[in-house]
């Protein structure tokens, strides 16, 4: 049964960081908004299946290997474990409390947030299908979709067998794996691989490329494959996988090389795909790409003029972050009818391994083929007294600035708290008119003693290299 039509200025569908930012920058803007959300909670794929519970997850571990680390607990001790049901329980909490965060904002800016699945009509009408069955039509003068994105999954894997997860199932594991193969070793692979290792759990890394994360400075790559290893984790490079066989007490996987693994579970982390195939887009002229994203302008209009999209569903650089940012600028194009602002041109990566790796701006590998003429300041972490007194001394800063300007080029960061310690870097890169500088690092004084620290250590030895 279709009620009658509801009116708006603008429809969002999909509640995550791109949905979000885009329905509080229109209703704070006058506009009456109304977000389409399919699922009971609002905060999408970000906070119920990706970024939140992760790093919720990250954190819970890396606190039990510092424990299990520190001098000062040492001694007579037992050795503290917990299992993923245990730490799974505080990434529940901090759900919950996104959620009850999330849904203030829509509260507080009078935005109707209508739990139901959207399809597109026309480009100013949106169907929406309730769970009783029920439907409404909705009509607006502008429509934001964003619908995020989900795991990929190849046709010939069994992700209905119990031991066979991706990364959004995976935080529904009843069941404690002694062993787990980790299919995939970009991010998600990665920091989940650094997760199950510290809980004690056996880890098969398998890489379709030939070293981790082939976007970072290939410094942090390699300390990254070095700590993965040197904690247990087992990494195969350019491998993949001929068959994926779920068993009553395990998965088998083996690979085109002929490799046969066996472990008590499998993540398979190798791809996402766009959420688009309930949205109705052939009835706006849209066509998504095979990923399933669509194709939008600089101000994220799509091919249909009162229709845009931002986050996930149009790719690159799919990060929480950024899609926030999308949201905001499409907003402002929708009000105005253009928006000058776009994404900062250095968006920092933030990888949430044990420990973190982050990085902004250019690698050395990218300087050296474009001809620029650099030099590398570093700071080792177990040098710095906050790092001796925190016992984070693993890891290291590496800032690369022109030998000529001094300008800095890239910062990168492998350690404890580097996705934090990367935007004072960020920070003095984006200054204009020669205030992007490395002797900023030297001229200022750093709260002693700091990680951020590390910035005048590495800005010293760099420039000591130029004498």
């Amino acid at each position: 049964m279709t009620t009658a039509q509801k009116q708006y200025d603008a429809v969002v569908i999909g509640s995550g960081p791109g949905g979000e930012g885009a329905a509080m920058q229109l209703a704070k803007s006058g506009r009456r908004v109304a977000m389409i959300e399919k699922y009971d909670s609002i905060g999408g794929g970000c906070t119920h299946w990706g970024t939140i519970p992760s790093k919720a997850l990250r954190h819970s571990v890396s606190r039990l290997v510092e424990y299990n680390s520190n001098p000062i607990f040492s001694g007579d001790r037992i050795e503290r474990g917990l299992t993923f049901n245990e730490i799974l329980r505080h990434a529940q909490g901090v759900i919950r409390k996104q959620i009850q965060l999330r849904s203030g904002f829509y509260q507080r800016n009078q935005v109707d947030v209508i739990h139901g699945t959207a399809a597109l009509v026309d480009p100013h009408q949106v169907r929406v299908h309730y769970r009783d069955a029920s439907q409404d039509v909705i009509q607006a003068e502008q429509i934001v979709i964003a619908t995020g994105s989900r795991p990929y999954h190849p046709d010939d894997v069994n992700f209905a067998h119990e031991r066979i997860y991706d990364s959004d199932t995976v935080l529904s594991l009843k069941h404690e794996p002694r062993s787990i193969i980790i299919y995939g070793a970009g991010v998600i692979g990665c920091e989940y691989a650094s997760i199950f290792r510290g809980l004690g759990v056996k880890v098969d890394l398998i890489n379709t490329r030939d070293r981790l994360l082939s976007f970072l400075d290939a410094e942090m790559s390699d300390a990254l494959s070095y700590h993965l290893r040197n904690n247990g984790v087992v990494i195969r490079h350019n491998e993949a996988y001929q068959s994926i066989t779920g068993t009553d007490d395990g998965v088998v996987l083996e690979t085109e090389s002929g490799k046969r693994l066996v472990a008590d579970c499998l993540l398979y982390a190798n791809g996402r795909s766009g959420n688009y195939e309930e949205l109705n887009l052939e009835a706006v002229g849209l066509k998504p790409n095979h990923r399933g994203q669509l194709e939008v302008s600089p101000c994220y209009q799509t091919g249909c003029e009162s229709i845009y999209a931002v986050g996930d569903i149009i790719g690159y650089p799919s990060l929480a972050s950024a899609a926030y940012d999308q949201g905001r600028i499409c907003a402002t194009a929708m009000l105005e009818g253009v928006c000058d602002h776009r994404l900062v041109s250095d968006i920092p990566t933030g990888i949430y391994t044990i420990p973190e790796i982050s990085s902004v701006g250019k690698t050395e590998e990218e300087l050296t083929a474009q001809r620029v003429p650099y030099e590398v300041g570093r700071a080792q972490f177990k040098h710095l007294a906050r790092a001796q007194i925190s016992n984070s001394s693993v890891g290291s800063l590496k800032i690369l600035f022109h030998r000529e300007t001094k300008e800095v080029l890239g910062v990168h960061c492998f350690g404890e708290r580097a996705a934090e310690i990367i935007h004072i870097g960020q920070a003095i890169m984006e200054q204009k008119n020669g205030g992007n500088t490395i002797e900023y690092f030297v001229n200022t004084t750093f709260n002693y003693p700091t990680m951020a620290e590390a910035y005048r250590v590495a800005a010293l030895n760099g420039l000591n290299r130029l004498r």
